[in-house]
């Protein structure tokens, strides 16, 4: 269980991220469920309940990485970690075009972090709806 995070911090980190999620860049105001507050790196792996290691993230991205700190790249098979929404920068990975063109792209990341965490993005926006219907995944990072 993750440790608590105080209001003022919650509201620290949420007005950071402008009430979107940091790892998708979908506008909290278009989520069916909100947005969390998000250990980077979790407790359970030594993380800290500080605002350099909380990120915003909708209750999708959120649940889809877990605890995790990375996963297989789908190109190399080698473990690599996820995107770091303190220390990356999506930079034009996540516009609205299409995620085939962004992994080729990967701008602004090491190709494996951009692969992996794009990988996870697919998969959110395969299955993604909102109380107004559905909706592709970018942001305007």
């Amino acid at each position: 269980m993750s440790p608590s995070v105080a209001a003022a911090l919650r509201r620290l980190v949420a007005e950071r991220a402008g009430y979107m999620c940091e790892y998708c860049g979908i506008p909290e105001s278009l989520t069916f469920f909100g947005c969390q507050i998000d250990h980077i790196v979790a407790a359970k792996h030594g993380g800290d309940t500080t605002a350099n290691n909380l990120c915003y993230a909708c209750v999708f991205c959120n649940r889809f990485k877990g605890s995790d700190l990375g996963s297989v790249d789908p190109d190399s098979g080698a473990l690599v970690r996820f995107f770091n929404p303190r220390s990356d920068c999506w930079g034009s990975i996540l516009n609205t075009s299409a995620l085939a063109s962004r992994r080729s792209q990967r701008l602004g990341l090491q190709p494996p972090a951009s692969c992996v965490s794009t990988t996870l993005i697919e998969s959110l926006n395969a299955t993604r709806v909102t109380c107004e219907g559905p909706v592709k995944l970018g942001c305007t990072g």
